[in-house]
């Protein structure tokens, strides 16, 4: 008798494992087992976001914090390194450790800061970071980038795939230096192929973190644009560690969108959280929070205000068909987790 064709879920699923054996196939057996079982670094260890990506992979291996931040509270077998990334001292930790992977997630994501120490630290920090990646052979390289970078547009296409252009810092400029870093981080993916370089591309992350959708959802009335009501994507923060985790895989490398459940109207979002909304002018919005930029009263710039006017979704084809990820937290617990407390 003919056995009944495969569905699509298991023809995929068998995709994705051949094309892994695939991709450790030119890979010698000693690079392998580095990096599945040597120390991960995390650079921001102490943020919320690398508090949770560490507590996953301590389990199982070494990991080795690296963040000017105090981390009191870490569990004991976690090597912390109260160190500035751009210091000398933080190429000693790359010289005495065999690391198996750099995990970046140390981005200055703050616009209180000033143009200057952002780019130094995000742009000089990191081409050092990448420095020590080629000098001690670290044979993986994963950057948490973000799918903002391609800007909220008008033109945008439904969805974005990871080949466009990253036009964000056009009417963003305080973007420009995270494009810079994922720019840095393609050049070395091509430039150093011995080292798997991988970069994540999520979505608006949503939960404990502190970063502008997180924040714009916690406000109790929720200023939105008269006129408009774009379609948004969110990811909850554990599935951004989730596909952090699948990226620490052999044979993985490319860049990645990242995304979570199915895309909403903002309106939509905003009743399930049971916000109230108060509609405004754009230009009256506009003209609002430049006046509180300027007197250090938000920290939310108005160049914000296009992601709640325009289209910015990204297409995660490929890190579903090639990375074998999926979210697995649902829409209400995504955006719920707004309203979380401390994590734990």
């Amino acid at each position: 008798m003919q056995e009944p064709p495969d569905n699509d879920d298991e023809r995929r699923q068998r995709d994705r494992r051949q094309q892994a054996r695939r991709a450790i196939d030119h890979l010698p057996v000693d690079v392998i087992e580095r990096i599945e079982t040597g120390p991960v670094m995390i650079t921001g260890i102490v943020g919320r976001l690398g508090r949770r990506l560490a507590r996953q992979l301590h389990r199982s291996r070494a990991v080795i914090g690296l963040d000017r931040r105090p981390f009191p509270d870490r569990p004991k077998d976690i090597e912390h390194h109260e160190i500035d990334i751009r210091r000398n001292k933080a190429k000693d930790i790359f010289r005495s450790k065999r690391l198996a992977a750099l995990v970046h997630l140390g981005t200055m994501h703050d616009p209180t800061r000033t143009a200057e120490e952002q780019q130094t630290w995000n742009v000089l920090g990191f081409q050092k970071l990448l420095e020590y990646v080629r000098l001690y052979d670290v044979p993986k390289l994963v950057l948490l980038s973000s799918a903002s970078l391609y800007g909220a547009r008008p033109d945008n296409a439904q969805f974005l795939g990871e080949d466009a252009p990253l036009l964000g810092a056009g009417a963003f400029s305080e973007m420009r230096h995270l494009v810079e870093v994922d720019m840095l981080a393609q050049s070395f993916f091509w430039k150093h192929p011995k080292t798997e370089t991988v970069i994540l591309r999520p979505a608006h992350i949503l939960g404990t973190v502190h970063n502008a959708p997180s924040n714009y959802l916690r406000l109790r009335v929720v200023p939105t644009l008269l006129g408009y009501d774009p379609m948004v994507q969110v990811v909850h923060q554990d599935d951004v560690v989730r596909a952090i985790q699948l990226a620490l895989r052999p044979g993985v490398r490319g860049i990645f969108n990242i995304a979570g459940p199915p895309a909403l109207p903002l309106s939509r979002g905003l009743r399930m959280l049971g916000r109230k909304s108060v509609p405004l002018p754009y230009p009256l919005a506009k003209a609002g929070i430049d006046r509180l930029w300027r007197a250090k009263m938000t920290g939310f710039p108005a160049p914000e205000l296009d992601f709640i006017r325009y289209v910015c979704m990204a297409d995660d084809r490929r890190a579903r068909e090639q990375l074998g990820y999926q979210p697995q937290i649902d829409l209400e617990h995504t955006l719920a987790s707004v309203d979380e407390g401390e994590w734990g």
